[in-house]
């Protein structure tokens, strides 16, 4: 049951909220457990699943929500078996529980995301019927092992971003190899794409290159770190960049992606991990160059735990900085009008 409590949250209550129609409104959190703290929120990055929920772009969503899962804040309760104490400062991501039982395959194997048990910090439902609400709020209730504390290195706003848009292509580069004498490439520079330039960088990928559209963003790309920028709107792009590429991280949302394409440019024995995920499936797709060239194709979903927490690290020691634009949290209607229209540059953040 959900307690009495009353947290106050900018509130979606149909599909036409995306369009800019949130209403600041109260709403009753989870019941508070042994296990959960509550958080003062003082930033929440805007996220494009945060667009695809609002308007139920991925199926139907379970009215009224409140969106947001790149929450930044501070301890203000804590159970009794929470190692956190009173005002520190801690992240929430994308995932705000699993079942973390020891016979659960996935999350004894650093795959919290697949638990069964899993669930999302917004339009999703605990085990026990409660309701999970994000981080477009003043304050939030989550179990405090998917919370995590924030290296002093970080200040918030940086942080925010980190929480999901950061984690979603860090870890597939970690875990695809991504380092020393490997050619990564990313397709996308956005909320996304920008972090998977700094992150492949910063694992040590001897070449890394923006994939895109356009050579719009090349001044960006190349101050992120990159070594170039692809654009698939050049005649034989594909075919000036055959087998060059070890691993290739898509955070691509749109179905017309040229994905046989990007087969062409990956070497024998490459990867594709696709990251973004359309609301509407991708064109046909020809399995010849996967069989003649051993490529492989995957998807992967947010990160580990124990990966979020290496993020946060390396981006402290190494001083990764997310590109972001802070606005009041007051304004996130005008915001969200914003992304939409696809003017960030590159992550928005929120700040109460």
């Amino acid at each position: 049951m959900p307690s009495t409590d009353k947290f106050t949250g900018w509130v979606g209550l149909d599909a036409e909220s995306v369009k800019g129609n949130l209403v600041k409104t109260t709403f009753s959190p989870k019941e508070f457990t042994d296990d959960d703290i509550d958080i003062k929120i003082s930033h929440c990055g805007m996220c494009a699943s945060d667009l695809h929920t609002l308007r139920s772009g991925w199926g139907v969503t379970n009215y009224p929500v409140v969106v947001g899962h790149e929450i930044i804040g501070t301890v203000t309760r804590k159970g009794k078996n929470v190692k956190y104490e009173i005002g520190d400062r801690v992240g929430v991501g994308a995932q705000c529980y699993s079942c973390l039982k020891p016979d659960c395959y996935d999350c004894t194997h650093d795959n919290e995301p697949t638990c069964p048990d899993r669930v999302f910090t917004y339009d999703a439902c605990y085990p026990s019927g409660d309701v999970a609400y994000g981080g477009y709020a003043e304050e939030g209730r989550y179990p405090a092992s998917f919370a995590f504390k924030i290296p002093e290195e970080l200040p918030s706003e940086i942080a925010a971003p980190m929480m999901c848009g950061g984690i979603t292509v860090y870890s597939p580069l970690r875990r695809n190899g991504c380092g020393p004498g490997k050619v990564v490439g990313i397709v996308g520079i956005g909320g996304l794409g920008h972090f998977g330039l700094l992150f492949a960088k910063a694992l040590g990928a001897e070449e890394v290159y923006a994939i895109s559209r356009s050579k719009a963003k090349e001044a960006d790309v190349l101050a992120m770190g990159a070594n170039g920028i692809i654009a698939t709107n050049e005649a034989g792009w594909a075919a000036k960049n055959s087998r060059k590429f070890d691993l290739i991280v898509s955070t691509a949302n749109s179905p017309d992606m040229p994905l046989n394409d990007y087969t062409k440019i990956l070497k024998p024995g490459g990867r594709f991990v696709q990251v973004g995920l359309p609301e509407e499936p991708i064109p046909q797709f020809y399995f010849g160059p996967l069989v003649q060239s051993n490529i492989s194709i995957g998807g992967s979903l947010l990160g580990a735990r124990c990966e979020i927490e290496e993020m946060l690290a390396l981006a402290a020691s190494q001083g990764i900085k997310s590109w972001v634009t802070v606005y009041p949290m007051s304004e996130v209607n005008t915001v969200l009008g914003l992304m939409e229209d696809n003017k960030a540059r590159y992550r928005f953040v929120l700040e109460n």
